[in-house]
């Protein structure tokens, strides 16, 4: 199954992906779960999608996206989780995986623009799977984290390079509003099966920039959904931006930064493909 958050008509709601359509649940299920967010904390997906018939249908072409999840309690990122991300930074190995924090609004939706802003001409692409939390839980075993996931979904963690590098800590870098791509759909875990063999590419106007599979990460998704449960309570709608591979735009001689006018996509396999363009803050 596919779900998509999105606005039509200026109106918020959220609906099952058929094809080249969504079915509107909003309208019919929006007195128990206003948003895709509470249809996931009620494990009501499978009755979603069987609501599904009283829907009313819109083509993908006519709907505005929003990110998957608009209103996540957290977003957990992992950085330097690729072997030669992590070279290419000079970062040292490390035991355990290193974990920082977005805020909600510096997400945007599939096909909405990432805002570079004004006071940064360096902003980098980050293509990225998107892990969503479905069950909560504290201190989850490694064996018991494929259990805790709703679906997945492609992420581009933008970020804008000069503020990250200001100290030591990742905060400002990666909280610019409309930074960080999400998106299109999520895409639960019976639809995209072994996540390990999944190719993910990024392309900047067309060109590859980052190619890797799923399974070159440092740490995997298990022990990244172990660690972060350890140290806080994981909820539904949680996401998880699981680690970008090496190719940034910061580590090339000279740098590639996004600007204005660029078209930026990360397509993962049997997940979806993300586009956004970039356009200067107003």
């Amino acid at each position: 199954m596919k779900f998509a958050s999105f606005a039509i008509d200026s109106t918020a709601s959220w609906g099952l992906v058929e094809g080249d359509n969504v079915a509107n649940l909003g309208p019919v299920l929006g007195d128990r779960y206003p948003d895709l967010k509470s249809a996931i904390a009620a494990g009501a997906l499978a009755e979603a999608a069987k609501s599904a018939a009283k829907a009313t249908r819109h083509p993908l072409a006519k709907i505005a996206f929003l990110p998957v999840i608009p209103n996540p309690d957290k977003i957990l990122c992992i950085g330097l989780n690729y072997e030669n991300h992590r070279k290419e930074t000079g970062r040292t190995e490390v035991e355990n995986p290193t974990v920082f924090g977005r805020f909600a609004n510096s997400q945007t939706g599939h096909l909405t623009d990432i805002i570079r802003p004004k006071v940064s001409t360096q902003l980098d692409f980050e293509g990225e799977l998107a892990v969503v939390i479905g069950k909560a839980g504290r201190h989850i075993k490694p064996a018991e984290a494929w259990g805790h996931i709703a679906g997945y979904a492609c992420y581009n963690e933008g970020s804008v390079r000069d503020y990250q590098r200001h100290t030591h800590q990742f905060t400002p870098g990666k909280n610019f509003p409309a930074t960080g791509g999400f998106g299109p759909y999520l895409v639960t875990p019976d639809e995209v099966g072994d996540v390990g063999p999944l190719r993910l590419q990024t392309r900047l106007n067309g060109e590859v920039v980052q190619d890797t599979t799923i399974d070159q990460m440092i740490f995997d998704i298990p022990r990244q959904i172990e660690y972060c449960s350890q140290f806080t309570r994981l909820e539904p709608g949680d996401v998880i931006a699981t680690g970008t591979p090496g190719g940034v735009g910061s580590r090339r001689t000279p740098p590639i930064w996004m600007k204005a006018g660029d078209v930026v996509e990360v397509e993962i396999d049997k997940v979806g493909l993300l586009r956004n363009g970039i356009a200067d803050e107003a």
